[in-house]
């Protein structure tokens, strides 16, 4: 038997039409969108522009000439952050943040050019409004937070955090690696101004594939130049988007894939997708809470919360009982930090970590008995 309870860190299975569609790429008109006119060039580039519209349209980006490719998240908010923020200038996070945000603004404030602010979360991961509102300054150019915690699946007040920012003036930058596909997400209701996402998790797209949606009064200074497939007869980087923060030939085959997970999303139902990792997170918890040797970290019930589970025991380590797990019955999570410090010190699990249990929309209830079945062996 193989158990897959790793979704938060990759969904899988992927839906099959996500294959079908890389392979008909590879086989059938794999050019370079953009850089010629034949016909196959020109079918790569549809299915990028259809994809910038669908993105655009399931976030309600304004136009969808501002939706950007990247290798990832991680990628998209470099740019974002280091395109954006100047010398001087004062950006806010929370201790929810992973260390795709928290290392590159690290890296701005050590380098001297930014001041940065934390804002306390308690165990739960539920942030302090009223300290955030506290801490902005004449100088404050960027908020930033994350969607859903990729710990312990809290969702953050997305929208009542932007109307905070949109009062002060202040762009409000959301990192939605773990929630997009998954969560409601409109970027013009919200009030997002900059929003960071990756395909390879909720949207059931592959790895190698994320993006950025920019409001039009944003604006990112270009960090990488090259060829754009526009403007060549300038030897200056073009100045409009996407082309401006898209340099280089872009993952069509990666493209081509997450087209058809949103594709697959929008077909289902995101509602559906939804309940279903909802109700089998929350028949997962109330399982696991019967199990005395486990400590359950973060909110236990709610609507609020993404498929995401985090557990200790003083019996075994994380990772001690993670390869158990793996090796000897065939049921796959992740232990340790999760690229995310902060938070486990919010939580109180630094720095040891949790085994984390991530179910997605392919598990089924039986997967779920399974593994607590296996849990009570192994720890009882």
């Amino acid at each position: 038997m193989q158990i897959y309870l790793d979704n938060t860190a990759t969904s899988w299975p992927k839906p099959i039409t996500v294959a079908s569609a890389i392979c008909e790429y590879l086989t059938e008109y794999g050019a370079s969108p953009g850089r010629s006119g034949h016909s196959m060039s020109v079918k790569a580039a549809g299915i990028v522009a259809d994809t910038r519209s669908l993105i655009a349209s399931l976030f309600n980006v304004e136009k969808p000439e501002r939706v950007m490719f990247f290798p990832n998240s991680t990628h998209a908010t470099n740019t974002a952050f280091k395109g954006f923020l100047k010398k001087g200038d004062h950006a806010i996070i929370s201790h929810m943040e992973h260390n795709s945000t928290l290392r590159p603004l690290r890296f701005l404030q050590e380098s001297g050019i930014i001041d940065l602010s934390i804002i306390d979360c308690d165990k739960n991961g539920r942030i302090d409004l009223e300290m955030l509102k506290n801490s902005f300054r004449p100088n404050t150019k960027l908020v930033s937070m994350i969607h859903g915690s990729n710990i312990i699946g809290i969702e953050m007040p997305v929208s009542e955090i932007g109307s905070i920012c949109r009062k002060r003036n202040v762009p409000y930058h959301v990192d939605a690696a773990q929630s997009a596909g998954f969560l409601e997400i409109d970027m013009q209701k919200d009030k997002i101004d900059i929003l960071t996402f990756t395909g390879h998790k909720k949207l059931y797209g592959p790895s190698g594939i994320g993006g950025m949606c920019l409001a039009s009064h944003i604006d990112i200074d270009t960090l990488i130049h090259g060829g754009s497939g526009s403007k060549s007869e300038s030897d200056r980087h073009p100045d409009n988007y996407p082309d401006k923060l898209e340099a280089g030939t872009t993952n069509t085959v990666g493209i081509a894939g997450l087209k058809a997970g949103i594709e697959f999303i929008l077909s289902e139902g995101q509602n559906k997708i939804r309940q279903h990792s909802q109700e089998i997170t929350a028949y997962f918890i109330q399982e696991l809470s019967k199990i005395e040797e486990i400590r359950i970290h973060g909110p236990k019930t709610g609507n609020d919360v993404l498929p995401v589970i985090s557990i200790s025991t003083d019996l075994y380590a994380p990772n001690k009982l993670a390869a158990i797990l793996d090796k000897d019955f065939g049921i796959m999570v992740r232990a340790g930090l999760h690229c995310n410090p902060l938070a486990h010190k919010s939580i109180g699990t630094f720095p040891a970590g949790t085994l984390r249990f991530s179910p997605g929309y392919f598990n089924t209830q039986e997967e779920i008995d399974f593994t607590v079945k296996t849990l009570k062996t192994i720890l009882r």
